[in-house]
């Protein structure tokens, strides 16, 4: 896995608060971004939308949609703007590399990446805060992903403990178990609430906020209605 190796010219514009990403696609070649996502590009790029996981696991919240950008009559940029607000990083999976990201994480990727969602199981995605699945990305080729908040990178080599509202990103070399921090007392007086307990050596991504946590302050600011 590389962060420096490409097959695209790309910038990514405005770390770590609001990052914007920008893709030079070459004549005849196609990138795959996440809907919506697209904010501006050339005329040269046509857009094919794309449901990954079947009609069937649609139903069950576990697809992903995406739009395909191909260059048609010569190269064309792109310019994409994720929907949370937070950092971006980049990765180049060598063939063997397989990282697994959090539902809302993956941003845009080259044809040569597999991305599939990977159900968890439910002791491990019904507790955890999130949608029951991973997507999964494998193969060669461009990876781009994104936080809410800012991005941590830690090189992990034993175990590890993350919260699981935190998690951005891993790879396949880390087995993981969500478990709760402390007793049922804590898990809801604490704040604090289930746990990935991380094993084996490989990478781990992580952001610096929460979307929960963050509910849960701007609530208190929340227009109150008048009892008259």
């Amino acid at each position: 896995m590389n962060q420096q190796t490409s097959d695209y010219g790309y910038s990514i514009d405005c770390q770590p608060d609001y990052a914007f990403l920008t893709v030079r696609i070459p004549a005849g070649k196609m990138l795959k971004v996440e809907a919506s996502a697209m904010a501006s590009m050339d005329v040269t790029l046509k857009m094919k939308t794309k449901l990954k996981g079947g009609f069937g696991r649609f139903l069950t919240g576990e697809s992903l949609f995406m739009n395909e950008f191909t260059a048609e009559g010569g190269p064309g940029e792109i310019k994409i703007a994720p929907g949370s607000p937070g950092d971006m990083d980049h990765v180049y999976l060598e063939g063997n590399d397989v990282i697994y990201l959090q539902n809302s994480a993956y941003v845009a990727s080259g044809p040569g990446v597999q991305v599939e969602s990977k159900w968890q199981g439910f002791t491990k995605g019904f507790f955890s805060g999130e949608s029951l699945f991973l997507i999964r990305c494998s193969g060669r080729g461009d990876l781009w992903f994104n936080t809410y908040g800012a991005m941590i990178r830690i090189d992990v080599d034993g175990e590890y403990v993350v919260d699981t509202g935190f998690i951005v990103a891993f790879t396949e070399g880390l087995d993981y178990r969500v478990s709760r921090v402390g007793g049922y007392k804590s898990l809801f007086l604490s704040g604090e609430g289930f746990v990935c307990r991380f094993r084996g050596q490989g990478r781990l991504w992580i952001q610096t906020r929460q979307l929960p946590a963050f509910r849960q302050w701007i609530w208190r600011y929340r227009p109150a209605k008048s009892s008259n």
